[in-house]
């Protein structure tokens, strides 16, 4: 990448990979197909589509100009279980076990671990389905998990936790009985697996608040569903904007999403022009320090800090930036600092003092969010960045390099570690 060019134009969001990936495992619940629109092309997508054919379920992506669509049928699930092969990089696996159970009677599923930005515990999944009547056992790395029918029950979550609230969720819609879910995570990924639900024939009430009442059904049927914007994408591209100093359009996302990020670029000093599904984003002014702290929707998301400590390294003053979420979430500061910035890590916070030039650097990404971090601070570097280990990237963000370069960005990538697919594939076991 070299830095320089300010992003001029239009560029487009594409769906939510977070809600997408609970809307595949939903299909497991039916015997019918289920459509699924506005499907992003990244990584994580392709590992859960081997992850459900190794089950038996038949999964035809398809990628157009229109929007990319899936259709999934899991009438023959011979395999209700998730390997640690196919599952060791991507923790989202976990969603597979609430739906198997409710479906199957029966689940193995690898324990999902840690990660690098840190531990991801199956504890509350796991709480929660002994909750619906499940029985469950761990041996050799896996969660056993068995039910003749789930019963509907009681669930406080001790902790707020987004996949535990979509598993549960799932689960509880064939249980027999009404379900209610308290302390529930509010973010719109949940309310969007919700909506897919409740067209599949669920009887589900308060997704998106604290508390979610479920009527469990006996069956569930197939549905159609239009994947909802990617909001932190679309928060990536408008950082980008910002600190190229460009005039971008950042087009087809929901800005109602994105209310914590905008109300915190207005305090730095951004001109933001929201539409009803756009964001105008016109980066020419001085940029004001401004402390963040993550917290869980509708608070800052911690998928946008390592994006936010980029801009912070551009603002004039200190920038506090206490991480609440992920306990080892600032291996990005490191590898800013090796291009000039100035950042102290202490503990859950990073104290980042601007302005500083930035300079090109040979960096590597460590997770998803650090290397659009890094993609972020090449923007405006001095000289040519090199980054490494960008396959982190293409596990949620769709050709990132093709969408800047369309705005002006000087970048491109140097082997293809995610070939392009063909029109559509099936994949069956």
């Amino acid at each position: 990448m070299r830095g320089g060019n300010p992003l001029l134009g239009t560029i487009r969001v594409s769906g939510a990979k977070n809600a997408a990936l609970p809307a595949m495992a939903a299909a497991l619940l039916t015997e019918e197909p289920v459509i699924l629109e506005n499907i992003p092309q990244v990584q994580d997508i392709e590992t859960t589509r081997k992850l459900l054919a190794a089950m038996g379920a038949e999964v035809e992506l398809g990628y157009g100009r229109a929007h990319h669509r899936t259709t999934l049928c899991c009438r023959d699930l011979i395999a209700p279980e998730a390997s640690y092969e196919l599952v060791k990089t991507m923790r989202a696996s976990t969603l597979v076990l609430g739906p198997l159970v409710a479906r199957m009677g029966r689940a193995r599923v690898s324990l999902p671990g840690g990660c690098a930005i840190g531990a991801r515990p199956i504890d509350l999944h796991i709480k929660g389905l002994e909750k619906l009547g499940a029985t469950i056992e761990q041996e050799h790395g896996y969660v056993l998990a068995h039910a003749k029918r789930l019963r509907g029950g009681e669930i406080f979550f001790d902790k707020i936790t987004v996949t535990g609230t979509e598993d549960l969720l799932m689960a509880a819609c064939l249980a027999e009985g009404e379900t209610l879910m308290h302390n529930c995570a509010r973010e719109p990924e949940v309310a969007d697996l919700a909506a897919l639900l409740n067209k599949m024939g669920a009887k589900i009430e308060g997704a998106g608040t604290a508390t979610i009442r479920i009527q469990g059904v006996e069956k569930l049927h197939g549905a159609r569903h239009r994947i909802i914007p990617d909001r932190i994408e679309a928060g990536t591209f408008i950082i980008a904007a910002v600190l190229t100093g460009g005039d971008l359009n950042v087009a087809g996302c929901e800005p109602r999403h994105l209310q914590a990020l905008l109300q915190k670029l207005e305090d730095v000093g951004v001109k933001l022009m929201p539409a009803v599904d756009a964001v105008r984003v016109i980066g020419n002014g001085e940029l004001k320090a401004s402390d963040i702290i993550t917290e869980e929707y509708p608070g800052f998301p911690t998928d946008m800090q390592a994006q936010y400590m980029a801009l912070a390294t551009q603002a004039s003053g200190s920038s506090v930036i206490t991480e609440n979420i992920f306990e080892n979430r600032f291996m990005h500061a490191q590898e800013l600092v090796r291009m000039g910035a100035d950042i102290k890590v202490e503990g859950r916070r990073a104290i980042v003092r601007g302005k500083t030039p930035l300079s090109a650097a040979a960096v590597q990404a460590s997770d998803l969010r650090a290397s659009a971090s890094l993609v972020l601070a090449a923007l405006v570097a001095d000289g040519e960045t090199i980054i490494d280990r960008v396959y982190h990237i293409d596990r949620g963000y769709e050709r990132i390099e093709e969408k800047l370069r369309g705005v002006g960005a000087q970048m491109r990538r140097i082997g293809q570690l995610f070939p392009k697919r063909a029109a559509a594939t099936v994949a069956t076991v």
